[in-house]
């Protein structure tokens, strides 16, 4: 599966008519049509958000999730205010899917506990030695031996505890997801580029601030859409230790772009 978003085929001139005629009185049918064609949205977002997940999670649940939330997506879109529907989409189907998730109350507590605590302790070294630190100062700060700091690493990614687009989202699935935050050129609205772009010189900043081959899996991962297992081959590691990696990354700038610590720097 790529992890890339899907390009939907269609003329623009008729999708653009689509919109129209749907923002413009609600005809069911332009409705139906804009539906459909980016319905492949939710197929992708949830082949993503599927691994690793339970055997009991079924994929067809997901997408199911995600439905409602490109439904969701079509009916709220703002065509005036420049962004893409399809960055703006992706971030509105993951809410819904993460929404029925966390219903689901499927992550253990022990987990979740245990991510905290890795945050927290990341968060505390990294502000102490004002850079960022290996996995092996990280184990020693929290005292546990550094294999057993990567097996926790491994489990919290595995279950789906972070992602670089959930950090920005907090709860309101309007918020800025990192598609929302890249430059667009056909954005029409100059003031729709600037209501992100303090956030988007932040994010960069933070993920700057990575060590090298953790800023590389982020921009891997995020910028460049390559999956997990495609990372492993070009920095030559399991997919595991990709998993690892990518964990603490998103811990340490989810930590600069929330902590005030960070923010006053």
């Amino acid at each position: 599966m790529s992890d890339r978003i899907p390009a939907l085929e269609i003329e623009e001139h008729t999708l653009h008519a689509m919109w129209e005629t749907f923002k413009a009185n609600g005809d069911p049918k332009a409705r139906e049509g804009l539906i459909l064609h980016y319905s492949p949205l939710v197929k992708f977002v949830a082949g993503r958000m599927g691994v690793g997940l339970p055997r009991n999670v079924e994929q067809s649940d997901l997408v199911s999730y995600g439905i409602f939330g490109l439904i969701d997506a079509i009916d709220k879109f703002d065509l005036e205010r420049g962004f893409k529907f399809e960055t703006y989409a992706v971030n509105r189907i993951k809410g819904a899917i993460l929404d029925e998730l966390r219903a689901l109350d499927w992550v253990p507590r022990s987990v979740r506990a245990r991510a905290r605590e890795i945050q927290r302790s990341l968060a505390e070294l990294e502000h102490s030695e004002q850079r960022s630190v290996s996995d092996e100062e990280l184990a020693e700060h929290m005292n546990v031996p550094v294999e057993t700091l990567k097996d926790h690493l491994s489990e919290i990614s595995t279950l789906g505890l972070v992602a670089l687009d959930e950090m920005l989202n907090t709860g309101d699935r309007d918020a800025a997801s990192v598609g929302d935050l890249l430059p667009d050129p056909r954005a029409a609205d100059p003031v729709a580029e600037l209501e992100v772009d303090e956030t988007r010189k932040s994010l960069t900043e933070a993920i700057n601030r990575l060590a090298e081959r953790e800023r590389l899996v982020v921009t891997l991962y995020y910028y460049e859409g390559l999956t997990l297992s495609e990372i492993g081959d070009v920095l030559g590691v399991t997919e595991s230790r990709v998993c690892q990696i990518h964990t603490k990354a998103v811990m340490s700038v989810r930590n600069r772009m929330i902590e005030p610590i960070y923010r006053s720097r």
